[in-house]
């Protein structure tokens, strides 16, 4: 009982939505997932936690009210015990981004800040949909700039003058037969699938080297027999300085920016998922929701992530799309609970389908392969 107790306050259930944002977020910046993903992911894992934690102790008295079956006013888990947990796993979430560089830190940290200031402060402001929103973007950001970072510091630690280190000085450009994207003068593309080296100084050039020089010598990667990163993909012409110094990779702003909107729309119906009778929220939801997988399922180039990316945008918008028209047709507060637990279970197809727009259909069909997990403990212990 103990154990159900936690997991219901930590929302298990809800985990799944969470490994998503750092593969995306590499995916999208064109970086293959390394040991900084996965510090990444174990980061957002824990700071996912702490919110749910700190949300219930920060809530306790109105949920005495209004959930008196929550484990907090319920008396199975002390407030304390909870703020705690939140304090621990906020450190811990921290450590592990500082495992992963200055950069993943900062960002870490930002996140961090924006879960305690949500749980605390904003939750019943006009500030908290957009702060969740916030949070869910500065995670894809962290596991993308954790995984670059990890990736810079690879190639660093190489043997001089060892083909590791010559093959891997800068990233290799995959080009697939059927892409649009041309190659960059001087480079001379291979066989379709393989690299492309420029002729001349003796060094590989690659679509990322004037993105690697606007920020501070970062570099992506572009890795896997079926992905392609060039530089029509590292996202705008331009970025401020404080955010090109960061080491953050523009790639992944897109794809931080598209799930946070998804984030905030959910957030917005959530407000009412107590007492329902909304009707404009969840009708905002469904047109954003339309929206989104319109935009993430038309990738640049055709090609396989393409057809991936199209699927699994679908998915998203079925699996979200169709929580948001039953409660907005009908908004009682059991569907109105049901359209937020609609909405962060399209996380997962929604994250799939921005990896296999980043050139990654690999990794989007990896996560994918959460669903099942999640829908099966989903009916254990609710996400909401």
């Amino acid at each position: 009982m103990r154990l159900r107790a936690w997991a219901e306050l930590l929302r298990v259930s809800a985990l799944f939505t969470v490994p998503g944002d750092a593969l995306a977020g590499a995916a999208s910046a064109g970086v293959r997932p390394n040991r900084g993903t996965a510090l990444a992911v174990g980061a957002s894992l824990c700071l996912y936690e702490a919110g749910m934690a700190l949300n219930d102790w920060a809530d306790r008295d109105e949920d005495a009210v209004e959930r008196p079956h929550r484990p907090i006013p319920s008396g199975r888990i002390t407030p304390k015990a909870a703020l705690t947990a939140a304090g621990a796993l906020t450190a811990t979430g921290l450590f592990l981004a500082s495992r992963a560089g200055r950069p993943t830190l900062a960002l870490s940290t930002a996140l961090a800040a924006t879960v305690w200031a949500y749980d605390l402060r904003l939750k019943h402001t006009a500030a908290g949909p957009a702060a969740m929103g916030a949070a869910r973007a500065l995670d894809v950001l962290m596991g993308a700039t954790a995984t670059l970072s990890t990736s810079r510091r690879t190639r660093a630690k190489l043997p001089a003058g060892s083909a590791a280190a010559r093959s891997r000085t800068t990233p290799s450009v995959v080009v697939p037969r059927d892409s649009a994207v041309s190659a960059p003068r001087g480079a001379a593309t291979g066989d379709g699938w393989g690299s492309a080296s420029a002729a001349g100084r003796g060094r590989t050039a690659t679509p990322l080297d004037t993105l690697a020089s606007k920020l501070a010598g970062s570099a992506g990667w572009a890795g896997g027999p079926t992905e392609v990163y060039a530089s029509r993909r590292a996202g705008p012409p331009g970025l401020p300085a404080w955010l090109a110094r960061s080491g953050v990779p523009r790639g992944a702003l897109l794809a931080a920016g598209l799930l946070g909107v998804h984030t905030l729309a959910v957030t917005t119906v959530s407000r009412r998922e107590v007492y329902g009778g909304s009707v404009g929220a969840p009708v905002a939801a469904l047109a954003v929701t339309g929206v989104l997988a319109g935009v993430v399922g038309r990738p640049r180039d055709p090609g396989v992530g393409a057809v991936v990316a199209g699927g699994l945008a679908a998915v998203y918008a079925g699996t979200a799309g169709r929580a948001f028209l039953h409660a907005a047709l009908n908004p009682s507060p059991q569907l109105t609970q049901r359209a937020v637990g609609g909405g962060i279970r399209a996380m997962i197809p929604f994250q799939a389908a921005l990896a296999a727009r980043g050139g990654a259909p690999g990794i989007g069909l990896a996560v994918m392969g959460l669903v099942p997990l999640a829908r099966k403990l989903a009916k254990r212990v609710s996400v909401t």
